[in-house]
C-alpha cells in the first residue's frame, strides 16, 4: 500500500475520531466535520475511514453498524442493544484467550471481542450479583 499524502481532511477525519469517546460512524464524523469543511463529502470521511483502519491509524468495528475506535491497542468493546451506544468494556485483552487459540492450532492476527446487552444509561442497570 503506497503512503498517501498530506490531507487536511484526512487528518481531520483521523482527529476526530481519535479525540472521540463514541467509537462514531462516518456519518458521526461527517456530520462533526461538514460544518468546517463545507466541500466534504460523505465518501471521503468513508474512504478513508477505511483506508486509515487497514493501515493501523484506527480500529475498525464490525457489525451492522461499523464503527471505528482512535484506540488501536487490543481491548474489548460493549454495544447496547437499546440505544446503540459503543464503549470500551472493562479492562485489557487478555492474552491468555491467543494461547488458548494457538494450542488449538490457531494463529490470532488481530482480535475483534464485543459484548451486547444494555448500558447503565438505558435504565436497566444490573445488578453486582447479576453479573
Amino acid at each position: 500500500m503506497q503512503p498517501q499524502r498530506y490531507s487536511l481532511q484526512r487528518e481531520k477525519i483521523y482527529a476526530v475520531v481519535r479525540e472521540s469517546m463514541d467509537h462514531p460512524t462516518a456519518e458521526m464524523v461527517f456530520a462533526w466535520l461538514k460544518p468546517e469543511i463545507p466541500r466534504l463529502s460523505l465518501g471521503t470521511v468513508y474512504r478513508n475511514l477505511h483506508r486509515m483502519a487497514e493501515e493501523g491509524r484506527l480500529q475498525e468495528l464490525p457489525g451492522p453498524i461499523v464503527r471505528f475506535d482512535g484506540d488501536t491497542t487490543p481491548h474489548a468493546h460493549f454495544t447496547c442493544l437499546t440505544c446503540g451506544a459503543v464503549s470500551d468494556a472493562a479492562g485489557p485483552y487478555d492474552p491468555g484467550l491467543d494461547a488458548a487459540a494457538c494450542k488449538k492450532g490457531f494463529r490470532a492476527i488481530r482480535h475483534a471481542l464485543m459484548f451486547y446487552g444494555t448500558c447503565p444509561r438505558c435504565g436497566q442497570r444490573a445488578r453486582k450479583e447479576d453479573c
